[in-house]
């Protein structure tokens, strides 16, 4: 087995904390102003003309950079602007956000269903922690913690994996692990807020399960621990996991036995299989939610592996028509 992980993209545009309050208020818009038209609530008849003045100021906030200029006069005058914008978005959206408040307090008169509610109630924290972020951020200079963020409404269990690939800074989906033997994936997980290391021993027992011959298993250095090094061990005979930082004698002895090095060699090969996953169409998932992520994803495991093995019995189909002409020669 050679066990590796890659970014599978959810279907996102790239997020910005002022990009993300525009979708959630074009999203309470849009459903408010359908439903008040079918029960005849007052107020959402010019929901298009506040959309087009919300995304005015939305542009305005959208095209405005800070300033790279050595001149203290001309980077002060280009803050002020920045933040003169954001404090006019803000405004605005605050007061949109106002209106539907108000409409939803309507809408429980009219006993519309609990999950359109919910819906609205989805929507409206959305915004609300929105403008928060971009309060403190822009106006009053702090740095939003990680963990505070979300990245998009629409798809939201999409993360921000920073894998440190040459050209590539930053993916948005998530991570999916993958085990290849004769280029067949024998096993895959897709990782929700979770690393390589910290589902590596359970893969391999679930692989086990399937596969109990499994000899050896190599891995890269991200998955390396302590608790797995000894986990893995007592699994496989032969687990290939370098280990990182500073070697003592034994481990050098170890990671530079033949056996050792002929495995970790092999591991490169993981690449192939995720290229061509990659290729037919998982780089990036076009399904809704994460369930439909899940599904995209095993899917597209089971139809890489029909590929393989109709490629494979292609080959044999062709060795046994040039059989008679090999033995006449």
């Amino acid at each position: 087995m050679r066990v590796d992980s890659f970014v599978v993209e959810t279907d996102v545009h790239y997020p910005t904390d002022i990009n993300l309050l525009w979708d959630a208020l074009r999203k309470l818009i849009a459903i408010l102003a359908g439903r008040c038209g079918e029960l005849g609530i007052a107020g959402w008849r010019q929901s298009a003309y506040q959309l087009r003045q919300l995304k005015k100021r939305y542009r305005q906030v959208q095209r405005l950079k800070h300033s790279t200029s050595q001149d203290p006069e001309k980077r002060a005058a280009k803050h002020a602007a920045v933040r003169q914008a954001h404090r006019a978005y803000l405004a605005q959206a605050e007061a949109l956000l106002a209106r539907v408040r108000e409409t939803r307090m309507h809408l429980v008169v009219h006993h519309v269903p609990a999950a359109f509610l919910a819906e609205i109630d989805l929507y409206l924290g959305d915004a609300e922690r929105q403008i928060d972020q971009i309060r403190r951020r822009v106006l009053l200079g702090q740095t939003i913690p990680h963990a505070e963020k979300l990245f998009s409404l629409f798809e939201r269990h999409t993360e921000w994996i920073s894998k440190g690939k040459a050209g590539v800074p930053v993916e948005l989906g998530l991570r999916v692990v993958v085990e290849d033997q004769h280029r067949f994936i024998l096993a895959h997980r897709v990782m929700e807020k979770t690393t390589d290391d910290q589902v590596a021993v359970t893969l391999i027992v679930e692989a086990q399960a399937r596969f109990p011959n499994i000899a050896s298993a190599s891995f890269d250095k991200g998955v390396h621990s302590p608790a797995n090094q000894s986990a893995l061990a007592a699994l496989i005979p032969r687990v290939v996991l370098p280990k990182k930082g500073r070697l003592s004698q034994a481990q050098r002895e170890r990671e530079n036995a033949p056996e050792f090095l002929h495995l970790r060699r092999q591991h490169s090969a993981v690449e192939s299989a995720i290229n061509a996953l990659e290729a037919h169409g998982l780089d990036r998932c076009l399904d809704h939610g994460l369930d439909g992520f899940e599904r995209y994803v095993a899917l597209a495991v089971v139809a890489r592996n029909i590929q393989r093995l109709g490629a494979l019995l292609r080959q044999q189909d062709a060795e046994r028509q040039r059989g008679p002409y090999r033995r006449a020669a």
